[in-house]
């Protein structure tokens, strides 16, 4: 008889690493939950009562502490389907944000989820199987003026997932980047941003769907998946309009009410 896959979904307290857990529990995997934050508990909680097989594991994954309690969680059982999708933002004029929390940013967009996707990869590649889907973001694309910050990370893990992806060609072991837009989740209060144009737009898309493009994406072993029809004549646009129109368009977006109007 098979084992079970066991997929392992960071940042899944909330938003589209939530979506991805319940869509990797529909598909009959064996899940384990990280994130940094005691939802993480209830997360799984939720998964459980569905049907699925889900622990929890509260990590700060910014940390080698933290991955390394991930790993201690995953024991030496294969990952099949690892999911890096913990990540942080940051709104506000880079001048005024606080260096601690552009650090926590950071650490765990870049670092932990390079941590986390290396860790994963070379036990897939041993083994000559494996699929991957880092949360990157349409944001990686974009001069992100009144989050640059964040945006700078987010270029840094869509670069890392092609990269990557190059790497493990014909190797058993695929990459697949998510490359969403403005998502409704936790993700504008986080970052001190419902007070801004992109904040407060009723147009972001819905965190389920948003997976779900991912979900399937990655199982298909495809190389990346944008989100909906505006996103991906965003994401084109990008290409082509130079950087210094793409940052005052994103000025636009970001830039708190208060301070537009002021």
């Amino acid at each position: 008889m098979a084992q079970t896959h066991l997929a392992v979904v960071t940042g899944a307290s909330t938003g589209i690493g939530r979506e991805l857990a319940r869509l990797a529990v529909a598909d009959g995997c064996d899940v384990i939950v990280a994130a940094d934050e005691p939802e993480i508990e209830e997360a799984a909680q939720s998964l459980r009562a569905s049907g699925g097989s889900a622990r929890a594991v509260r990590a700060d994954l910014s940390t080698a502490s933290g991955v390394e309690q991930l790993w201690q969680e995953i024991g030496d059982r294969p990952v099949d389907y690892m999911m890096a999708n913990a990540g942080r933002g940051l709104g506000d004029a880079f001048l005024d944000q606080e260096w601690d929390r552009i650090e926590e940013v950071i650490h765990l967009n870049v670092t932990g989820t390079t941590a986390v996707v290396q860790r994963a990869a070379r036990d897939m590649a041993r083994r000559g199987q494996g699929r991957i889907l880092i949360t990157g973001s349409l944001a990686g694309n974009l001069p992100g003026s009144y989050q640059a910050v964040y945006n700078a990370t987010k270029a840094y893990v869509d670069t890392l997932s092609w990269g990557i992806r190059e790497e493990l060609k014909d190797s058993g072991v695929t990459v697949t980047c998510l490359l969403p837009g403005p998502v409704e989740t936790e993700f504008f209060h986080r970052a001190d941003m419902e007070d801004t144009p992109v904040g407060e737009s009723g147009s972001k898309e819905d965190p389920a769907d948003v997976a779900r493009r991912g979900f399937e994406a990655m199982k298909a072993g495809r190389s990346g998946v944008s989100g909906s029809f505006m996103t991906r004549i965003q994401n084109a646009v990008s290409g082509i309009v130079p950087e210094s129109v793409l940052a005052r368009l994103h000025r636009g977006m970001a830039k708190p009410e208060e301070q537009s109007n002021g």
